[in-house]
């Protein structure tokens, strides 16, 4: 099989992250870790990433995006960048759950204790409520991706378990007094954490279909009215 470039947007988080991979090698990434900056970075940070690493769009072997759950707005962008990229250039769209890589980016990045807490990647979503799924230290899932409101009753059947990514840093406080819940600060999610999935998927031939694929919300949009200026 010849060289197998894949482009890695992510944009369900706060962080706008684009990396580009060979092989499932990382060869570079460019992200941005503001509110609100999908719109205006993602196409820039395309171009960037690309051209730091000398490769053309039109050598691409597939685009991956993070599919969700997460911001409805920042999945929007991203999944419609991706689509627009994979229709121009001929090419495949490969999605990827966002706390699977998030899990894949946290088992790579950090030493996981001995006794192989159960991992928990979470993205805020408002209030106490987060997306979130519970993995093993191998990053094999344990239960189904959910919408959950957590309180300091939680995670409290005896296991271990580590929470990290944008939803875990509100509950430092709630759960610092407990033995069995870590909470790992500051873990941001990057475009860099699809590349291994994303290039298993490749090889598998696991392919959306570009016309009709859709992010995954997990749930309803919600529109708010903004508040009158005084």
């Amino acid at each position: 099989m010849k060289d197998c470039y894949i482009l890695h947007i992510e944009t369900a988080t706060p962080t706008c992250s684009v990396a580009l991979s060979k092989n499932g090698i990382v060869l570079g990434a460019v992200e941005a870790d503001e509110p609100n900056v999908h719109a205006s970075h993602l196409t820039s940070f395309i171009g960037k990433v690309t051209a730091d690493a000398g490769v053309t769009l039109n050598a691409l072997s597939a685009v991956a995006v993070s599919m969700g759950p997460g911001s409805y707005t920042g999945l929007r962008i991203g999944v419609s960048a991706a689509k627009g990229l994979c229709y121009g250039l001929e090419i495949p769209l490969i999605a990827i759950n966002t706390l699977e890589a998030m899990v894949y980016g946290y088992i790579g990045s950090r030493n996981i204790p001995k006794e192989n807490p159960i991992l928990v990647p979470m993205i805020d979503a408002r209030r106490m409520e987060v997306y979130m799924a519970t993995y093993d230290h191998h990053g094999s899932p344990l239960g189904e991706t959910a919408a959950e409101i957590i309180d300091e009753h939680s995670f409290s059947d005896g296991k271990h378990y580590v929470l990290f990514g944008s939803g875990a840093d509100k509950f430092k406080v709630l759960f610092e007094d407990s033995p069995r819940v870590t909470v790992d600060p500051l873990f941001r999610n990057s475009a860099s954490f699809m590349a291994a999935p994303a290039f298993r998927r490749f090889t598998e031939q696991r392919f959306e279909d570009i016309a009709y694929f859709e992010p995954y919300y997990l749930k309803d949009f919600v529109a708010t009215t903004p508040k009158k200026r005084s």
